[in-house]
């Protein structure tokens, strides 16, 4: 899925995602449907459907946590959503308080040491229990 349209305003950001994660998925197909109503200049690439050399990752670390690209700068954790939300209008003020000095490195402390790895083991059972019934 691509929304990717030019703007005076806000640079192209590109958004690299697990679409065979169900928590993922419902939280971009989120941002997805405010970039398309407000016309933003974003793209989601689906990690299992997209050309990762372009994104400079594998699948597994692709993975792990939410990236992001702006310019020629992936970012990926925290850092990614920070400028996810830097272009979402309604999300802006949520980008602005996570950023700040103390929030930002508790937010990341959470993200990397809690949610991303719960989300992560989650898409390695996934991908076991699915090989399991491929055999």
């Amino acid at each position: 899925m691509s929304v990717n349209k030019p703007s005076a305003d806000a640079r192209e950001v590109d958004v690299l995602f697990n679409g065979d994660c169900p928590v993922c998925s419902l939280e971009i197909n989120h941002y997805v449907r405010i970039s398309q109503r407000r016309d933003l200049p974003m793209r989601f690439d689906d990690l299992n459907a997209c050309d990762l050399q372009r994104w400079g990752v594998d699948a597994d670390q692709a993975a792990k946590r939410l990236h992001v690209r702006q310019g020629d700068t992936v970012y990926a954790g925290i850092p990614a959503f920070l400028i996810l939300w830097a272009q979402m209008p309604g999300y802006r003020w949520l980008g602005r308080v996570v950023g700040l000095p103390g929030i930002r490195q508790l937010s990341c402390v959470v993200y990397d040491r809690i949610l991303a790895p719960a989300l992560y083991r989650w898409h390695l059972m996934r991908q076991r229990r699915n090989a399991k019934r491929k055999a």
